[in-house]
């Protein structure tokens, strides 16, 4: 257990007699992405912040980088680079300065951080923007520099929660094509997200939340399987809801459900069902492979998580 870079063990943290994380362990090895998923309110942040040394846990102890959290919190930190839900930029710097101002708080001489400036500033696709200030770039190029502003310091483990909330499909795409460059670099990555593609395409492992435990883990490919027939089929537009009544339509699927105006049929032979959804000329049929969000949905329901 030596080499992992992150182990947490039964972590268990109430607020105000409510269990926000219950009994929740995982490792981080080197050079893996774990991704943490779950609905609003399921204990991610909470996790992240304990893992920083920021809410301390009620219960369990966390092994980071040979050291122990909260003893060692100084040390620790030391080696991680952390991207926030909410952007913590400095308003009043321009990006090259922001880089500077953060590297010192790590003790880095200015020197060796201006060295790392100008190769941060083009990680982050930046050096046009060298002496912008954060409110005159775009979301991504803010997150992205904030991503940058993490890596000031090399560190060994990135905590990045939601990272692109927020951001359109070309700032997220960039994103993600930032943080794969850094996993083939050899960096390990704590990630949290609402994104069940971006939980799909960079994350080596998954674990997923809800009401603060670990109701399951492995592989996005992994999860799938185990938990999902392969095929799905979704109904949508005029009498999609009356397909729920036709006992013989649904008997050709291994789950039926339904949300909103979509009825979605889960099965392992798709052809006998879209053959008999053809008798209703007025629907709109999509055939597609199981993914990750069929997965989050089953386990954790389909109804909205408010926030709080």
């Amino acid at each position: 257990m030596s080499e992992l870079l992150l182990d947490a063990r039964h972590l268990s943290k109430r607020y105000g007699g409510q269990a926000v994380v219950n009994d929740l362990s995982f490792h981080i090895a080197p050079g893996e992405c774990l991704g943490v998923i779950g609905p609003n309110g399921a204990g991610k942040t909470t996790t992240i912040r304990m893992c920083l040394g920021l809410t301390p846990p009620d219960t369990g102890e966390i092994h980071a980088l040979g050291l122990h959290m909260p003893r060692d919190a100084l040390a620790i930190k030391a080696q991680l680079g952390v991207v926030s839900q909410f952007d913590s930029l400095d308003p009043d710097f321009s990006c090259a300065e922001n880089l500077l101002v953060y590297g010192r708080y790590f003790g880095m001489k200015d020197r060796a951080i201006r060295e790392r400036i100008p190769e941060l500033l083009e990680f982050a696709a930046l050096s046009h923007k060298a002496d912008a200030k954060p409110a005159q770039l775009s979301g991504g190029m803010r997150r992205r520099l904030s991503l940058a502003r993490a890596l000031v310091n090399d560190p060994r483990l990135l905590m990045l929660d939601e990272p692109t909330t927020g951001l359109d499909p070309q700032a997220r795409h960039l994103m993600w094509e930032r943080l794969q460059v850094l996993m083939q670099q050899g960096k390990s990555i704590l990630l949290t997200t609402h994104f069940m593609d971006e939980a799909e395409r960079l994350c080596t492992r998954l674990i997923v939340l809800d009401h603060g435990r670990k109701i399951a883990e492995g592989t996005p490919r992994e999860l799938i399987a185990q938990h999902l027939e392969p095929d799905v089929v979704e109904a949508y537009g005029d009498g999609a809801l009356a397909l729920m009544d036709d006992a013989s339509l649904k008997a050709l699927a291994a789950r039926v459900e339904v949300s909103g105006e979509t009825v979605f049929f889960y099965t392992a032979q798709p052809k006998p069902l879209i053959e008999a959804l053809d008798a209703h000329p007025k629907l709109r049929i999509l055939h597609r492979p199981a993914n990750l969000e069929d997965l989050f949905l089953k386990l954790t329901g389909r109804q909205i998580r408010e926030e709080g």
